[in-house]
């Protein structure tokens, strides 16, 4: 005698309400992806819009930079790549203490099953309100340290630290999105990310391309470490050049203060770049699973 299980028990006007049901949850979540999916089109079109304008440096910052001694000028240059290869290759271990990795993981699994199960976009919401919200508190804190720094007078060991604060809040958003930054693909990617977020104009517009494509496109190459040390390098170089004139004033007792207070506008530029191509290439692994159709 065969046992019959519970779905065998299950007439066909319930067999076919399940279907119906499942079929529902998946054009919920269909059109929940969309939905995101052109609310993130929109942002990436107003930030394309901001990064192409290739205007030229304020009349101050010329100036300034202009009187940086070139003994200064390579010293930050040697700073930025220092603390750039420092907290890449022995710095993780001290940032993981700082935020609970597990918790952040287990609360993106949460809010997946939601989605899951619920199919709506308010779901998908949850996530980037999420990884947009614990941002606050290091913003305030790029200001407590720059300022404070810049008040004494302090500008190259201000680098070191700027630099963890600031790859501790992109570990943080890679998480809140299920991201592992451990491999050497991840590290790349970050360091691309960081050294697009402060480009303007047509170098911006390749590197944006560039990054896309890492997670859009089939087949990709796997990073080996000497790449990595190349990019720490081009990266760094990048932030060097951008913030020359303010780390120079950062230098300088009381009026550091000034230098200081870019820290935190750096920090929103950057993250703020962060989280949208983070976000977008967490909804394209949704967007491609779930056969939906915008455009982006």
């Amino acid at each position: 005698m065969i046992k019959l299980t519970g779905r065998d028990h299950l007439n066909d006007g319930e067999k076919d309400g399940e279907a119906m049901a499942r079929a529902d949850k998946e054009k919920r979540s269909k059109k929940a992806i969309e939905k995101e999916w052109r609310a993130l089109a929109k942002k990436e079109e107003r930030m394309t819009g901001a990064y192409r304008k290739e205007a030229p440096p304020a009349g101050w910052r010329q100036t300034l930079e202009a009187k940086v001694p070139d003994k200064i000028r390579i010293s930050l240059e040697k700073a930025f790549c220092l603390a750039f290869s420092t907290v890449f290759e022995k710095g993780i271990g001290i940032i993981e203490k700082s935020y609970d990795r597990e918790k952040i993981l287990g609360n993106l699994q949460i809010h997946d099953y939601a989605f899951q199960v619920k199919g709506n976009r308010k779901t998908l919401k949850k996530v980037r309100n999420s990884a947009s919200l614990f941002n606050l508190g290091c913003i305030a804190a790029t200001t407590v340290e720059g300022v404070g720094l810049g008040a004494l007078g302090i500008g190259l060991p201000d680098i070191v630290i700027f630099t963890g604060m600031l790859l501790r809040g992109i570990y943080e958003t890679a998480l809140h999105y299920g991201f592992d930054y451990n491999s050497p693909e991840e590290r790349y990617f970050i360091l691309k990310l960081m050294e697009a977020s402060i480009q303007k104009g047509e170098a911006w517009c390749e590197l944006d391309k560039e990054i896309d494509a890492m997670f859009m496109e089939e087949g990709a190459a796997a990073v080996m470490q000497e790449k990595v040390r190349e990019q720490i390098e081009r990266t760094s170089d990048a932030f060097a050049a951008d913030m020359l004139a303010l780390k120079f004033i950062q230098g300088l007792p009381v009026v550091g203060i000034l230098g200081g207070c870019g820290n935190p506008v750096y920090y929103h530029k950057v993250m703020k770049y962060v989280r949208l191509k983070y976000y977008k290439r967490y909804l394209w692994g949704y967007y491609r699973e779930n056969g939906a159709h915008g455009n982006l």
